[in-house]
């Protein structure tokens, strides 16, 4: 992202659990309703496999796991949230994809240090809007096994 003088960042809020995420709607292609998903052999845990999304074969990642949070029976209202990071499609299991909202870039703070959180590695910050508090994702982090 240029350093511009920017004033909202645009991000998809979706739901893991009782918390409300955020990543910004320049990294996603688009949201998709769960669909088959091949599994593939000898990979994390949280990679539940590959989908055929329009001749693109996709992998995909379930936040939940990847967050350690309990995994939960899928809803009707469960997505896959397709994003692009430096040229390479992933997808994100998400329980629901809630909206699209601009921020102001002035009420994004660090994310405060939680002792013991195993989501804490993921997060670049949160921002409060009116009485929502939204987790901004490091798409890099999620993304990188090492993490």
């Amino acid at each position: 992202m240029t350093v511009v003088e920017q004033e909202y960042l645009k991000v998809i809020v979706f739901q893991l659990a009782d918390k409300e995420y955020a990543i910004p709607v320049s990294n996603v292609q688009g949201i998709e309703k769960l669909m088959h998903i091949t599994r593939v052999p000898k990979t994390p845990k949280y990679v539940k496999g590959v989908i055929n999304l329009r001749g693109v074969v996709t992998p995909i990642l379930d936040l939940r796991e990847r967050f350690a949070i309990p995994v939960s029976n899928q809803e009707e209202t469960t997505r896959i949230i397709i994003i692009t990071l430096d040229e390479m499609e992933v997808g994100f299991i998400v329980d629901s994809a809630n909206d699209v909202i601009d921020i102001p870039v002035d009420s994004i703070e660090q994310q405060p240090e939680v002792v013991g959180s195993n989501e804490e590695d993921f997060i670049s910050g949160v921002a409060k809007i009116d009485n929502r508090l939204l987790i901004l994702l490091h798409l890099d982090k999620v993304l990188n096994p090492q993490t």
